[in-house]
């Protein structure tokens, strides 16, 4: 075939290098690939402990001692203090997989977590006097119903505007980081005058222990279970499925798009509200505007990390949470400064991400061509 000027001119224009999805990739090799890029993560980490001076498995076995092994006088107080961190990093990560499954990117879980903690402080603070169980199904109820709220705020502007939900529920994270500081301001929820800070809580508002640990890793477990039925066994979770393929598709297909976009996120936000009412009722026993320790961050790249996998999630989630609990305790036995372990997450975090990019992309070589 002869080439005309302009398909001459686009051979010649083409990139000698190009990203390209991987197709056909089999189970088995995806696995060995992610394997690869966990022993690849621990090298990395190991080659910047090194680099400071500390022995790689001397630091690694102290992360996993401190994980995992406790004192003499309660041996599962690292275990219980691991859980705690995986407990909320787990729950968020589970209610972003919904919205991200739709391709709605909410980067909201923060504020999610913060207005459902509030809802349910309100309870805890100006209704200790209720019957515990009764009080406590109230802050769950409250929990879930500030999430969704603040989940449906920029949903119903996405679905009537068509605005962008990524700045939208970002920049509603620092709204109710504010609602939370004007809260400190007033004295019937300020704990003492002239401390900016919020009452604790009774013992009557604070959740039951199981294992030595707040119940909410139990709701933890059920949801795995729950969103992996819904999102991957259900009319609704194929809703979400299509819409998030092309929501020109659901359309033809009789779907009523914008009632899916509405219920997903209500669901995501109402998750995100759990917990945050978990965090301040199971650990913090009162509500501040630092309560996230930044789950809601973390959750995006656990779910992603994940492929939208509750059950992959919970592995993930454990394996941050385990690094980030072992982290404390290295740091202080090999004396190294808090910003070098932030680093060392950091790099075995990117290091992840980087073998999951390579996991679903490969570089093409184009051959360069030469015209006579």
């Amino acid at each position: 075939m002869t080439q005309t000027p302009l398909t001459k001119k686009a051979s010649a224009s083409e990139a000698p290098i190009r990203i390209a999805k991987r197709e056909g990739l089999s189970s088995r090799r995806a696995i060995l690939l992610r394997l690869l890029t966990f022993v690849m993560a621990i090298v990395a980490g190991g080659v910047f402990i090194a680099a400071m001076g500390q022995n790689p498995i001397e630091a690694y076995k102290l992360i996993l001692r401190g994980a995992f092994v406790g004192s003499q006088r309660n041996p599962l107080s690292s275990i219980q203090a691991t859980v705690i961190i995986f407990v909320p990093l787990l729950i968020v990560s589970i209610a972003l997989s919904f919205a991200f499954k739709m391709k709605f990117w909410n980067i909201g879980g923060e504020g999610q977590m913060i207005i459902g903690a509030t809802f349910a402080s309100y309870f805890a603070i100006f209704h200790s006097d209720l019957p515990h169980f009764v009080l406590i199904a109230l802050m769950f109820f409250a929990g879930a119903l500030g999430g969704a709220f603040w989940g449906l705020l920029p949903t119903f502007f996405k679905v009537k505007f068509d605005t962008n939900e990524t700045l939208f529920t970002l920049m509603l994270n620092y709204v109710a980081i504010y609602i939370v500081k004007y809260l400190e301001t007033l004295t019937s929820w300020r704990a003492r005058a002239g401390f900016a800070s919020i009452k604790h809580f009774e013992d009557n508002a604070k959740l039951m222990k199981i294992g030595g640990v707040h119940i909410g890793w139990l709701l933890a477990l059920i949801l795995i279970v729950i969103a992996y039925i819904y999102l991957n066994h259900t009319k609704q979770g194929y809703e979400i499925s299509v819409v998030g393929e092309s929501q020109a598709t659901a359309r033809y297909a009789g779907m009523n798009v914008k009632k899916i976009i509405l219920r997903t996120m209500l669901i995501s936000g109402a998750i995100c509200g759990l917990a945050g009412m978990i965090q301040v009722s199971g650990i913090d026993y009162t509500l501040s505007t630092g309560m996230t320790g930044g789950v809601g961050f973390k959750g995006i790249t656990v779910a992603w990390l994940a492929q939208l996998n509750p059950f992959v999630m919970a592995l993930i989630a454990a394996i941050f949470s385990i690094l980030e609990k072992g982290s404390g305790v290295m740091q202080s036995t090999l004396s190294i400064s808090a910003a070098a372990t932030d680093v060392l997450q950091g790099i075995i975090l990117f290091s992840f991400l980087g073998g999951e990019f390579f996991t679903r992309y490969t570089f093409v070589f184009s051959k360069r061509r030469t015209d006579k």
